[in-house]
């Protein structure tokens, strides 16, 4: 075989290791960028908790007080060391000895017990004892913005994912718009700048949703980096944005804040602290005490001489007392009082700052309450408007910059709901967080058994919230965040939602999960002789602004009908037996050239100056 069948052999066996090796990584690799994880807000916290850095930072903090509260507790134990001794040594006691070399062996042992006259190593105990108390409820206090921080990364996806709703319904609006143009201009009676116009407001549209899906994929990507997860991983939320209402006044809430805030508790266990360390250093004015004890040998070898060997033991009391140590005592002593004064106003300033945040977060709550409300009214609104508008294009009455300008307010009015509706439960959120929701430890406990002399390790337990029945009571008080889509008290709040609480509503971002047209406050209704290009809401009962049904059979183009036959520009119908010139008046059985006449279902209603607004059904 030749050198270039070799080569080439050995090139084509090369391609093809190759070109399997590239298709095992790209399985391998789309495997990995293929991972899914479906996640309702109770899963997201929970991962949260388990693998937050801050937490794990919080707890080595906790073992670090720890430690140094059995270091402070061994200052009383006794010390025990051992000692020994080897040289060399020469006579010079007589001439005899004189320069005689020898060697000296000697070893020791005492104990040493400190006696804690001054106190000192007392209060060192008590100020280990308040770190370890401190470094819980820091603890706590970082569990609980854990929570706070996930649910917020939470929220905000699912806001991001109703914008995209909104988004999507507003470019199978103009889409369907735009048809309607288009069939109009080929008809000849609309112009090619409403052509343009429409395909212009699609196109920014279009543009509107692509940064609306852009937000939503930052959004994942950065709970995805909360909850240490791969970067590439795909989140599919289970919940969706609810209204519950929270009814709690503000009194209620800031007493709850104070006696439940970690950091509020935190707070007073510093200033417990700088009061032992100004005890602790007015014991450097008191003496030290210690009890010794040591027994030892030695030995000394002569060349020339026998051997000399003796043992010793003692066992006594010393004591030292510093009369004059320059200065150094007093000014630790002031140092300290000074750290208490920073404690005290740091404690004072936690309670101030807390009543500020649970009252911002409350008045929050309620505006974004309110809005709700408004924005809802405001869909209705902006629905009919849209409506109108189209019929009004539709019979060549109105402009098509009336219906860009009605597509557009529809759009935000619906934006304007989510957003109230994700301000809502965002300021719940941070209320639950003001107010100092256990997730943990029960603060008011653990006080309590601290204060009744249990030890740290006790008094978490004794706080702990391990038990559902505490929970719920806890709740009744301050109920924490919870999207709960099955309740059916939450269903029928006294606000309704707008398509956001249906129990099966946890679909993923590509699916077809529109704002039902059944599910809006004034749902539209098709009858089943009438056909449209924009359908009209109907009710059998209910009066509409600016769209009223007519009565005798006759409908019109957005015209108004005056009883006393007085006959208005361009609009106006005439009496019974007389028609408009550019609007046929048809008898009881004629249809209109741009809607169907509905004979028996129009009915009317009379304004205070006694008009009649005529719409097509």
């Amino acid at each position: 075989m030749s050198l270039y069948n070799r080569i080439t052999k050995k090139l084509r066996l090369n391609k093809w290791a190759l070109a399997v090796t590239l298709g095992v990584m790209s399985l391998t690799f789309s495997a990995e960028a293929a991972q899914e994880v479906e996640l309702d807000l109770d899963e997201t916290i929970q991962r949260a908790l388990a693998n937050n850095r801050a937490i794990k930072q919080s707890i080595a903090s906790r073992e670090s007080a720890y430690w140094s509260f059995r270091q402070a507790r061994r200052q009383n134990n006794p010390i025990v060391s051992l000692g020994a001794n080897w040289g060399f040594g020469w006579g010079i006691a007589n001439l005899s000895t004189y320069g005689e070399q020898h060697r000296r062996f000697a070893e020791t042992a005492s104990v040493t017990l400190p006696i804690d006259v001054s106190g000192a190593y007392k209060e060192g105990r008590i100020y280990a004892r308040y770190g370890i108390n401190a470094a819980d409820l820091e603890l706590e206090n970082a569990l609980q913005t854990v929570r706070q921080q996930a649910t917020s990364y939470y929220f905000n996806i699912l806001q991001c994912r109703n914008l995209i709703r909104v988004a999507e319904e507003n470019i199978q609006t103009l889409q369907e718009h735009l048809k309607n143009v288009n069939a109009q201009f080929r008809a000849g009676t609309v112009a090619k700048a409403d052509v343009l116009s429409s395909e212009v407001n699609l196109a920014n549209a279009q543009q509107n949703l692509v940064n609306a899906q852009n937000n939503y994929d930052i959004a994942v990507a950065t709970l995805d980096n909360y909850l240490l997860l791969p970067a590439d991983t795909i989140i599919h939320p289970q919940d969706t944005l609810t209204y519950i209402v929270y009814d709690i006044d503000l009194p209620t809430c800031i007493a709850y804040a104070l006696e439940n805030r970690p950091d509020v508790a935190a707070a007073d266990y510093a200033v417990k602290r700088a009061e032992s360390s100004i005890r602790s250093a007015k014991a450097g004015y008191k003496p030290t005490l210690n009890a010794t004890a040591s027994a030892g040998t030695s030995s000394h070898h002569f060349p020339l001489r026998p051997d000399s060997e003796g043992e010793a033991w003692t066992i006594g009391v010393s004591a030292s007392w510093n009369v004059f140590d320059g200065g150094i005592t007093e000014a630790q002593i002031r140092q300290a009082e000074a750290a208490l004064i920073r404690a005290q106003e740091v404690a004072a300033t936690t309670r101030e700052s807390i009543q500020l945040d649970v009252q911002s977060a409350l008045l929050t709550l309620r505006a974004a309450e309110k809005n709700i409300s408004t924005t809802q009214v405001a869909i209705r609104s902006a629905e009919e408007d849209y409506h109108i508008a189209q019929v009004r294009y539709a019979a060549g009455v109105g402009t098509n910059l009336d219906v860009m300008d009605a597509s557009d307010k529809l759009t935000q009015a619906k934006t304007n709901y989510y957003t109230a509706l994700y301000n809502y439960n965002m300021a719940k959120s941070s209320l639950d967080k003001a107010m100092g929701i256990p997730i943990g430890i029960d603060v008011t406990r653990y006080v309590a058994a601290e204060e009744a002399g249990k030890s740290a390790l006790e008094a978490r337990e004794a706080a702990a919230i391990t038990t559902n029945s505490e929970k719920v009571e806890m709740e009744e008080v301050a109920p924490p965040v919870t999207v709960d889509l099955s309740d059916s008290d939450y269903i029928n709040a006294p606000i309704e939602l707008y398509d956001d609480n249906k129990p099966d509503d946890t679909q993923k971002i590509d699916d077809s999960n529109k704002i039902d047209s059944t599910n809006k406050i004034d749902s539209d209704k098709k009858s089943d002789d009438t056909n449209k290009p924009v359908e009209d809401k109907k009710s059998d009962d209910t009066n509409k602004p600016a769209e009223d049904k007519k009565s005798d059979d006759t409908n019109k183009p957005v015209e108004d009908k005056k009883p006393d036959d007085t006959n208005k520009p361009a609009e106006d119908k005439k009496s019974d037996d007389t028609n408009k010139p550019a609007e046929d008046k048809k008898s009881d059985d004629t249809n209109k050239p741009v809607e169907d006449k509905k004979s028996d279902d129009t009915k009317t209603d009379k304004s205070d100056n006694n008009e009649d607004l005529v719409i097509f059904k």
